[in-house]
């Protein structure tokens, strides 16, 4: 959700800006634009294919988690160079060293858990379950990398609660300058005289 809104405003802020300086948007060029499909593909099955994360096991879901940071990373380091790409870069690597530290999953502790769900059924999580797609449920104290876990929310008045790590922001904050760069960058028209 943060990304998707992230993406949103960059794009937004791109537009209204190149509209503004009187240049139309030109979207960024991206190189290695095959990477995408292999980087997003086994996150998009796993949230999106109704019941596939039951009839795979924890382990498979967990390779295909990293195998599309993986995938990302590598398309984003060939496009490092863009503004913006190097905070998503960094994103990107935090979200993989905390998931690759824990099992291949988003560490995600009862506090913030008890946030998104209701104590009746949080009381029936166990150490090491899975939480929702990419989450497992760890205490504190189990969770290597810690301050790269999910541990922030939301804000309460938000129409989706959702928890989200670091490195999420910096993912955020990069996918933004992505989409509104090119608009922010370009030269202003000065016209003619009329």
């Amino acid at each position: 959700m943060i990304l998707l809104t992230a993406l949103a405003a960059g794009l937004a802020v791109g537009l209204a800006s190149a509209h503004w300086r009187g240049h139309p948007y030109q979207p960024p060029e991206l190189r290695a634009g095959w990477l995408a499909l292999p980087a997003f593909l086994p996150q998009f099955t796993l949230l999106y294919v109704p019941h596939f994360r039951f009839q795979i096991s924890d382990r498979v879901s967990a390779t295909c988690l990293l195998a599309s940071l993986l995938a990302f990373l590598g398309f984003t380091w060939v496009n490092r160079k863009m503004p913006g790409m190097s905070i998503l870069l960094l994103g990107l690597a935090l979200n993989l060293t905390v998931m690759a530290a824990n099992g291949g999953f988003m560490p995600i502790g009862p506090q913030t858990a008890g946030q998104l769900i209701h104590e009746s059924i949080l009381i029936d999580f166990q150490s090491g379950d899975r939480f929702g797609i990419k989450d497992i449920y760890l205490s504190p104290q189990e969770t290597r990398f810690e301050w790269l876990a999910d541990r922030f929310l939301t804000p309460a008045w938000f129409s989706y609660r959702a928890a989200f790590s670091l490195g999420d922001v910096f993912i955020a904050t990069g996918a933004f300058f992505i989409l509104a760069w090119p608009g922010l960058a370009g030269k202003k028209n000065r016209g003619t005289a009329l």
